[in-house]
């Protein structure tokens, strides 16, 4: 099968080192995803004072983007001042973003893909590696290497790239500023229903025209995915996100214009990475890190507490504390008369049944219990 050597070519050119298999730019920084508390989960409805607690560290603006065309400068804020923050939920395999933008001109009149628009890589896992038909293509033929540009493999159909890989392992996003009579974005994938939700779910303020100046706030999340495949979310796998997790994520901040001599018609095109291709390579986005919650939004001390099953047959449990706060000293009442004083004890049952698990911390800020009401079921 064809689909079949193109992975065969794939592992090839990894062999080759035509590309690392996996890749991050801008080394020298590492972007900060905001962790919103489970009470404090933004409501996407275009209003962005749900967005007031995120610390200004994690603001990223114009001067981080730069126009990846000559003469690479950054965004005069009395051109184009934008502001854009990123967040997350434990728990919620979702990014929510927020994009607070001021022109004196907006382009928004078209029906089609030429309006102002906030375009967004994400990459769940930071596989990276091409993500658009068009540059795995050029990626996996051997007879670019050492000339400047690569040479289509005519033995892959245009259409059999497309639909195996466009989007697949990592997203792209044209989200329309604003989308007038048409949908919040263009999800440029071969699964066009990662927008919808329960996938997607998107708010935009403002009170300007087409051609007028004013400020923009656009408020969205996304569900980032390791495989989103063009036939529905039935086999869909999205990322898992977690406290610490690195992911890859880029956007871009661009104008069009219809008098514009450039053959894109874009007078500019403000990029988080210096790339002009990260919008069809995952490599080419930034490293984002899911921050822990900020201490201000922890208790001094608090039990908290997850299971698992090592063995069914012999009713074996392995226990993993997750409290916070300084925590000196660990007792585990497991619920069938025994105890213990480990942080992350391993307890055999006796004898089946439900049971409540207490776990107890104790620290220089006091005492805490956190208790699960048999959550623990061993039959």
């Amino acid at each position: 099968m064809k689909l079949h050597r193109l992975a065969l070519a794939i592992l090839a050119a990894a062999a080759l080192g035509l590309r690392p298999a996996a890749a991050l730019d801008r080394p020298e920084i590492t972007f900060k995803v905001f962790q919103f508390p489970p009470d404090k989960i933004p409501r996407v409805d275009g209003d962005p004072s749900d967005w007031d607690i995120v610390p200004q560290s994690y603001v990223i603006d114009g001067s981080q983007l730069t126009d990846v065309e000559e003469p690479h400068t950054h965004p005069d804020p009395k051109v184009c001042d934008v502001k854009v923050k990123v967040g997350w939920v434990k728990g919620l395999n979702r990014l929510y973003f927020l994009l607070v933008e001021t022109k004196p001109k907006w382009d928004f009149a078209g029906p089609g893909l030429q309006n102002d628009t906030f375009e967004v890589v994400v990459d769940g896992d930071a596989s990276g590696g091409p993500l658009i038909d068009k540059s795995h293509r050029e990626f996996w033929t051997p007879e670019h290497v050492g000339v400047s540009r690569a040479v289509p493999d005519d033995r892959i159909s245009n259409s059999e790239a497309h639909w195996a890989i466009q989007g697949v392992q990592a997203q792209n996003y044209h989200i329309f500023t604003p989308a007038k009579d048409k949908d919040w974005c263009m999800a440029w994938d071969a699964a066009t229903w990662i927008k919808e939700l329960p996938w997607a779910n998107a708010a935009t303020k403002y009170d300007f025209q087409p051609g007028q100046g004013g400020t923009l706030v656009e408020e969205f999340w996304i569900t980032p995915f390791d495989y989103a495949g063009p036939e529905g979310p039935q086999r869909a796998v999205p990322s898992v996100l977690y406290d610490n997790k690195i992911i890859g994520l880029c956007f871009a901040v661009f104008e069009y214009d219809p008098t514009h001599t450039h053959p894109s018609n874009h007078t500019h095109f403000w990029d988080l990475s210096p790339h002009f291709m990260m919008y069809g390579d995952a490599s080419e986005a930034c490293a984002f890190r899911l921050m822990p919650l900020e201490p201000q939004f922890l208790p001094p001390i608090g039990a908290q507490w997850s299971w698992k099953v090592v063995d069914m047959d012999r009713r074996v449990v392995a226990f993993k504390d997750l409290s916070v706060g300084q925590i000196t000293s660990w007792k585990w009442d497991f619920g069938d008369g025994t105890t213990s004083t480990e942080q992350y004890p391993i307890h055999q049952y006796k004898e089946p049944g439900s049971f409540v698990v207490v776990l107890t911390v104790q620290g220089p800020a006091g005492t805490a219990h956190h208790s699960k009401v048999w959550d623990v079921q061993l039959k």
